[in-house]
């Protein structure tokens, strides 16, 4: 074995919001880098590891002088930049783009402002790492990765130092970081003794991080005597103060291959990617209102020269990405830190908001809409890169007998009436589905026909409906899905009741150390079924359940145009120590269970586990009797984070209610008040979708990402102009390739940011269209890539990197 090196990482790991609100973790990121800086006085052979650009921000805006210090020693290489990101976040729950735009935001500060970029990944207090996040770090620079959870108790891996890959085939150099990621002063031997007990293999070398941590303080006088004296003891290895990027570069440098592992870096702390849901409500609609913001801003901008707004995009990306960060999306900061988040996201949403109404006013003004009497017209848009149809609802005052709705062409639209959210006489809701063009709009009109068409209501009695697709029927007595069949074939998806609201005890902090499993049964809500709504656009049945002083009230809509089932849920929880799951018992056999991950999907076995989840799960198998036929049952949401799958039953999991900011081994007292998670009402979103073959030919994606971005109304009025009723902006063919991202690139040249990434794990000739700039381009895709292109104002198309650079593989 070669001489054995301990590399000597000094640290301060800062969480800006834990135990703390911001405001303290400010001061204390001011306080940890002087107190790093005067450390490189004293000691010239000390070597400082700093990562999070939005720190270096905030010493920028409020010490320049500090700044100008810390950029000297940059230049001087003893002050190390890693990471590359804007913070170090929850690595699970964020979208894909939310990734991409932490390294955006990340490399492109750390290279104006101190010349540097990350060429190493640095997420050493996240708790679990998603499957695809290889091929973003790539994509962004960076070729090695630092992490430590989940700890070699949680996951076994090859070696300690390994290439992780990605399923597009993507790979970065990591390694896990033993034991801790900061000392106290009094036991840096102890931890330096146990770090160089991990030096196992022919490479002979392990990483040893040591500076004070959590709440900032670094690397004190005492650590770096105390590794000044270690030096010389001769039974110990060679330590020398390093950085991450020089223990990678040594590393590169062997012969001996490194193991290799593919995919997701889980378990710890299951619980946290259910906890709160607030915070993760708000993070998923923050994400998606900027992406529609960006999309339309850039159509304003090409087709009635509204100028792009991207300074005020960016801050709200920089305020939605901090936020992302490890303790606060986990839903672990203490309780006052969830009111600075929801102002956080909540100016984020808000300048989102005012971007995408500026955007879509401006384009609906200038539609061409000729006066006709007694008509009202509506202009609805699609913020989706693709054809779709889905419910949109319309307040106004109500229109006079005999009102139809048509498209701009004249043809009649079904819709109904459904209860107004005003209470108050002359406001009336309506109803319709509208079929739109990809990333574009189509022009609707309320109008007066005598000779009106009558439609047919959707089919359906007191506990039960069907459409041409599917029939649906309800317990009376509980309230529970009783049966859920395809018409097509006869696959009945459920073996037993299903969406059951179960409730399981859960004693666990709120982290849920050490728990993986939550099927504790306590009970399940009850409770009772009625047709609410009924007409030619969908019946709705209402299922109102209870459980001790908690209460559920679920509309289930079904329709007559559409082949899903679109749930509406309020929750008013009133329960402690309690977590509650939807259910499903699966009537399937070769159960495949499929998981949207950022920018990807992963395939888990059904081991009961809590797994972090994107917008959908998919259950796919095939039925007793009926061998032959695939058959998928997806299960789509707007703000859920996880969920499991034990055997065949199913289950989201929709929230859990520990004492905030709760870490064991501290036991709650029962002398004393907590405040719980998740008190009071939520709202949410979940679909269930039935379909034929696999999720990946079902067109899942497309119809999740619908479910986050809504089609978007307007009420207009009459006026001339240059725009069409009907209008498509850009689209790509191929189902399986899904546009996210329209935007101008950040480096102000005007020039367009598109990103688009491929779901079934098939290469793919695909075609893109983007009619403004007479664009008609081939795009090739390889399995599960994310493609990042930059359009000129001239047409021309080149492939970058997601730093918006020329393309690097």
């Amino acid at each position: 074995m070669k001489e054995k090196k301990l590399y000597m990482i000094g640290n301060a790991h800062i969480d800006p919001v834990w135990m703390w609100r911001w405001q303290e973790g400010f001061a204390e990121i001011k306080a940890t880098f002087r107190s790093a800086l005067d450390r490189m006085k004293e000691y010239d052979d000390f070597i400082f590891t700093g990562n999070s650009a939005s720190f270096y921000e905030w010493v920028e805006e409020n010490d320049p002088q500090m700044f100008e210090e810390i950029r000297e020693r940059v230049k001087e290489g003893r002050w190390v930049i890693v990471g590359g990101w804007w913070i170090q976040p929850d690595c699970n729950t964020p979208s894909g783009e939310s990734f991409v735009r932490q390294g955006l935001y990340g490399q492109r500060y750390f290279q104006e402002k101190l010349g540097v970029k990350s060429a190493c990944g640095y997420n050493v207090d996240s708790f679990g790492h998603n499957g695809m996040l290889p091929q973003i770090l790539k994509k962004s620079g960076m070729d090695s990765y630092v992490f430590m959870r989940p700890g070699r108790h949680e996951k076994g891996l090859p070696g300690e130092t390994f290439l992780w890959k990605s399923l597009d085939g993507s790979e970065v150099t990591a390694a896990r970081i033993p034991f801790e990621y900061c000392t106290w002063p009094e036991g840096i031997e102890e931890h330096v003794r146990r770090c160089a007990g991990e030096i196992k293999d022919q490479n002979g070398r392990a990483l040893c991080f040591y500076g004070v941590g959590n709440h900032g303080g670094g690397p004190t006088r005492k650590n770096i005597e105390s590794i000044r004296q270690m030096k010389q003891k001769e039974e110990l290895p060679k330590l020398i103060f390093s950085s991450p990027a020089d223990f990678f570069a040594e590393t590169r440098k062997e012969a001996k291959p490194l193991p290799t592992v593919t995919g997701e870096l889980l378990h710890h702390a299951s619980g946290c990617y259910s906890a709160h849901s607030g915070i993760k409500r708000w993070n998923r609609m923050a994400e998606n209102r900027l992406e529609m913001a960006e999309k339309y801003a850039v159509v304003s901008d090409l087709t009635v020269g509204k100028r792009y707004p991207g300074e005020r995009l960016t801050e709200g990306w920089k305020e939605v990405l901090f936020n992302q960060f490890h303790d606060i999306l986990a839903g672990t900061c203490l309780e006052s830190a969830y009111q600075d988040a929801q102002e956080q996201y909540g100016a984020a949403l808000s300048g989102a908001a005012k971007v995408l109404n500026s955007s879509l006013q401006t384009l609906s003004w200038k539609i061409d809409i000729p006066f006709e009497e007694g008509t009202k017209p509506l202009v609805v848009f699609n913020p989706n890169a693709f054809e779709t149809a889905f419910e949109v609802a319309v307040e106004s005052w109500k229109p006079e007998e005999g009102t139809v709705l048509l498209d701009e062409a004249g043809e009649q639209v079904p819709f109904q009436y459904v209860q107004s959210e005003a209470a108050s006489n002359g406001r009336c809701r309506m109803v319709f589905v509208a079929k739109l063009p990809s990333l574009g709009w189509r022009t609707f009109r309320f109008a007066v026909r005598e000779d009106g068409r009558r439609f047919a209501d959707v089919k359906a009695d007191q506990s039960g409906a069907e459409n041409k697709w599917f029939s649906i029927r309800f317990d009376e007595r509980t309230g529970y899905i009783s049966s859920l069949r395809k018409k097509n074939d006869g696959t009945e998806y459920f073996s037993g009741p299903a969406a059951v609201p179960v409730v399981m005890e859960d004693k666990s902090d709120t982290w849920s150390h050490g728990v993986r499993i939550f099927d504790k049964r306590a009970g399940e809500f009850t409770g009772k079924v009625s047709l609410a709504e009924q007409g030619p656009v969908k019946s709705v049945f209402r299922v109102t359940s209870t459980y001790g002083a908690s209460r559920i009230v679920q509309d289930y809509s079904i329709y007559q145009e559409l082949d899903f089932i679109v749930v509406k849920t309020m929750v008013d929880w009133r329960e402690q120590f309690k977590m509650l799951k939807f259910q499903f018992p699966m009537n399937m056999n070769y159960l495949r269970a499929s998981w949207e991950i950022p920018y990807g999907s992963a395939e888990r076995e059904p081991d009961g586990e809590e797994y972090p989840m994107q917008n959908f799960i998919d259950l796919e198998g095939t039925n007793p009797g009926m061998e032959t036929h695939i058959n998928g049952l997806s299960i789509l949401n707007d703000g859920k984070a996880s969920g499991s799958v034990a055997g065949k039953t199913a289950a989201f999991t929709v929230l859990r209610s520990p004492v905030y900011a709760n870490h064991e081994p501290y036991v709650p007292d029962e002398g004393l008040e907590y405040t719980y998670l998740d008190q009071g009402i939520q709202n949410f979103t979940w679909v269930l979708y039935p379909h034929d073959g696999s999720w990946e030919e079902a067109g899942t994606v497309r119809l999740s990402k619908t479910l986050n971005q809504n089609p978007i109304s307007l009420f207009e009025t009459f006026h001339a102009g240059e725009l069409q009723q009907k209008a498509s902006f850009l689209k790509n063919r191929e189902k399986n390739v899904c546009c996210t991202v329209v935007k101008e690139a950040e480096d102000g040249s005007g020039d367009l940011i598109l990103r688009f990434y491929e779901t079934a794990g098939k290469n793919t000739k695909d075609r893109l269209e983007l009619r403004a700039l007479a664009l008609d381009e081939e795009l090739l895709f390889s399995p599960f890539e994310i493609k990042t292109v930059r359009v000129k104002r001239d047409g021309t198309l080149t492939e970058t990197n997601m730093l918006e650079e020329c393309r690097q593989n």
